[in-house]
């Protein structure tokens, strides 16, 4: 369901069974392009295709009628030409019917079962399994988790069996997702100007132009998800002519000023870039070069936008251990100068690097008469108390630690921030009245974690177990609010005890459950992959992540694992807190 901005993903089995879905996906016909979209890319450079490597998909004479509806199925994955390859196993009067535009759902698998009262020229089958997505417009995938059950009828036509009936959209199976289709990367800005943003989308494998296809969605905006936490300066009148002669062109770009211009060109050069399309690339504005000093561009000319610097850098390793923040280095731990090192009373704690200070939760007494305060202060430093509730989430900075936020006692979210003219420390609370508008009942289940991704758009949290995904928007000046919390790993159950965000914007996540105890998850919720387990005790209780290393807590330890580490890797405990149970802790 989707009210004011919230997508709540239910549970088959654990939650009551989801309404249909009813996602609008438009294909675009002709076969220009086959991104999921309103609009057709505009291809216009001079193209020759290269041979097909795709198998073609097409009835066999005599073929059995579920296994025709089974390569019904994968030719479901083939979207040119409004679905032509999966056409071809229909009736002709079905065929010309078919609504393929109705939905594109994702299932976990596909299964089928004939229905008593067969003939020799007639037969049905139940269609059912679990929806794990939904494919929409602009190659956009949205998790969901109910059940599917659907009725198709196959006839004997002229000695072959084809479908006869069949109910609107397409249904296709996850690891056909996988092989059809590659996840892009738009990239869009955050408030600040400074930072790029990863708006993840689903392109065909057929594509015959991937650069133009990408640039034309770059050209429709942000999907609606992200939109209200990212700038997008692409005028109204802008529009992307195609490629020709060697040269990306662009019309309506004439009112912006030579910021914007820089600005858009890295939106440009990081999506053809993160394709894998080789540069340098041209690109021109009405006509003109986009940088009138650089004929070509290439990363290196936009490289202060980089999405992927981090991956370069170097992320402090610290440690909570026995109520206390120290550093680690090597096989060395060493308690913090100052109280946050000596308190023994550190329940949790974020460092910023960037902007050289850290926030810590301390906590005092127990049950009814505990007491968390939030102090912040130079790493090393003297701390200030800047809140204090009963209980308060592990604080997460926004960039450069211009401000912290956390939650107070499992349901105000809070941002507290120093005045740049003051230098006064502010409290606000951020409007999260679209989580407590799912519940008639109450206010809704109690957050136990929440991470802030490191550009600020979008934030992490745990509810009940289960794993979201927001956008953060600023109503007005010094505001904030929760946009869009999608459940996006309904899979794991109310399993879910502790999460980081990865460098490429995905999530690791930490979970109870003694099988799978830490997975890797997609933002957009497409895939959840188990990360090795094979020396990790449950449960994980924390996680943390460099742009190297992969860090957690289990019953016992504080291990790691490179991450780049194999599926048969095994974690091993950080050397210098060797047989004692430390919570890791990542600066960034």
């Amino acid at each position: 369901m989707t009210t004011a901005g919230f997508t709540r993903v239910t549970r088959t089995g654990r939650r009551a069974a989801a309404a249909a879905v009813l996602a609008a996906v438009c294909l675009v016909a002709g076969g220009c392009t086959s991104l999921p979209g309103d609009s057709s890319p505009q291809v216009v450079r001079s193209f020759s295709p290269a041979p097909s490597t795709e198998e073609e998909i097409a009835p066999t004479p005599g073929q059995e009628p579920d296994l025709l509806l089974r390569d019904f199925f994968t030719a479901s994955g083939k979207p040119t030409q409004k679905h032509q390859a999966a056409r071809a196993f229909l009736t002709p009067s079905v065929a010309e019917r078919w609504d393929d535009s109705a939905a594109t759902l994702i299932l976990d698998r596909i299964d089928l079962n004939a229905e008593p009262g067969a003939s020799e020229d007639n037969i049905s089958y139940v269609v059912r399994g679990t929806v794990v997505g939904k494919l929409e417009t602009g190659g956009v995938f949205t998790p969901e988790n109910a059940s599917y059950e659907a009725k198709m009828e196959l006839s004997r036509t002229g000695g072959q069996w084809r479908i006869s009936a069949l109910p609107p959209g397409v249904i296709m199976e996850r690891t056909e997702l996988r092989n059809r289709y590659t996840p892009q990367e738009l990239f869009f800005f955050n408030p600040s100007g400074r930072m790029l943003v990863r708006d993840r989308r689903w392109v065909y494998n057929g594509q015959a132009s991937l650069d133009t296809a990408l640039l034309s969605l770059l050209m429709e905006g942000p999907q609606k998800l992200l939109a209200p936490g990212v700038v997008n300066d692409i005028p109204p009148t802008g529009v992307f002519a195609g490629y020709e002669q060697g040269v990306y062109g662009f019309t309506g770009f004439e009112d912006l000023d030579s910021d914007e211009r820089h600005r858009f060109a890295a939106q440009v050069v990081w999506v053809l870039a993160r394709a894998g399309i080789p540069g340098p690339y041209r690109v021109q504005l009405d006509g003109t070069p986009i940088d009138p000093d650089h004929l070509e561009l290439s990363v290196e000319d936009v490289a202060e936008f980089n999405p992927n610097a981090q991956a370069g850098t170097i992320s402090p390793l610290y440690a909570l251990k026995n109520g206390s923040l120290s550093t680690i280095d090597g096989y060395t731990v060493t308690p913090v100068p100052g109280p946050l090192g000596q308190s023994q009373q550190v329940e949790s704690a974020d460092v910023s690097s960037s902007g050289g200070v850290a926030a810590a939760v301390i906590s005092r007494g127990s049950g009814d008469s505990k007491v968390s305060e939030l102090v912040l202060g130079p790493v090393g430093g003297p701390t200030t108390k800047v809140q204090e509730a009963r209980t308060l989430t592990r604080p997460s900075f926004e960039y450069e630690a211009t401000a912290v936020w956390s939650v107070v006692d499992g349901r105000t979210i809070t941002r507290i921030a120093r005045s740049t003219s003051t230098g006064e420390m502010s409290q606000i609370e951020v409007d999260s009245s679209v989580l407590s508008g799912q519940s008639p009942d109450g206010p809704g289940e109690p957050i136990s974690v929440l991470r802030l991704s490191p550009t600020g758009v979008r934030v992490a949290f745990i509810r009940d177990g289960s794993v979201w995904v927001s956008t953060v928007s600023r109503p007005k000046p010094g505001d904030r609010a929760i946009a869009n919390a999608t459940e996006i790993a309904p899979a794991l159950g109310d399993t879910a005890l502790s999460l980081d965000w990865l460098q490429d914007g995905s999530l690791v996540v930490g979970t109870s459950s003694p099988a799978t105890p830490v997975w890797h998850v997609e933002t957009d919720g497409s895939s959840l992959t188990p990360l090795p387990s094979g020396n990790i005790t449950a449960p994980v209780v924390a996680v943390a992540a460099s742009p190297s290393t992969l860090y957690l807590t289990d019953a016992h330890a504080m291990l790691q694992l490179p991450a780049a580490a194999s599926a048969a890797a095994f974690w091993r405990e950080v050397p210098a807190v060797q047989g004692t149970r430390a919570v890791p802790v990542v600066a960034n």
